[in-house]
């Protein structure tokens, strides 16, 4: 039987061994003016740590933060899934004026915005938020109702350094969500939250 590998983020399933890589989706503003002067560096170093852990970055195959982390999980050599409001090609670059560059796919659910980012959210297996508007906001709060582990890019600007003050007005406790405003110490605790979830998956198996 093959060994479990770290880095291909295997996992044990009856007698078996399958490979599932992680997905992590990389939500954040597509107009970036607002946010913090390094937060588009810091979403491209995202993508590259994303490549680098082995694991699929998934975006809304849209501008500003998640194009560039898309650019530097491509850089690294890493795999990426674009979800489009478009229902074709067409559509999405005509229509929406958005891009497919730096996208190994992209999947067009011809469900606008709030349809797509409900499929975004739900496709991944964790969330990490990188500034952001009213747009990015309704991906955490989806994330966050379905128990999702997410991360905060704290200093990234935007909805990204609201997000504590929310979580605490809103009197529905702290959720699965991390906070930290190092990309590296922030997928470090993304992943973990990842495979504590996973933990218990496995915990449940063996009770059935």
């Amino acid at each position: 039987m093959e060994k479990e590998d770290k880095k291909t983020n295997g996992h044990s399933h009856g007698s078996g061994v399958y490979h599932l890589k992680y997905k992590i989706c990389i939500s954040g503003a597509a107009e970036t003016g607002h946010c913090s002067e390094t937060a588009l560096q810091n979403s491209e170093k995202l993508g590259e740590l994303i490549a680098q852990h082995n694991l699929v970055l998934v975006t809304g195959a849209t501008t500003g933060a998640p194009f560039w982390a898309a650019k530097g999980a491509k850089k690294a050599g890493g795999f990426v899934v674009g979800l489009s409001p478009a229902t074709t090609q067409q559509h999405h670059v005509e229509f929406y004026k958005l891009p497919i560059e730096y996208h190994d796919l992209i999947i067009y659910t011809g469900f606008d915005y709030s349809g797509r980012n409900l499929l975004l959210t739900r496709s991944s297996d964790a969330v990490i938020t990188v500034c952001g508007r009213m747009g990015t906001l309704n991906e955490f709060t989806i994330a966050f109702e379905d128990n999702k582990p997410q991360g905060v890019l704290l200093g990234s600007g935007g909805m990204a350094d609201m997000l504590q003050d929310i979580i605490s007005k809103a009197h529905r406790g702290p959720g699965k969500v991390v906070f930290d405003s190092d990309p590296e110490a922030l997928l470090e605790k993304v992943i973990a939250l990842i495979e504590e979830d996973n933990k218990q998956i496995k915990k449940d198996e063996e009770k059935n």
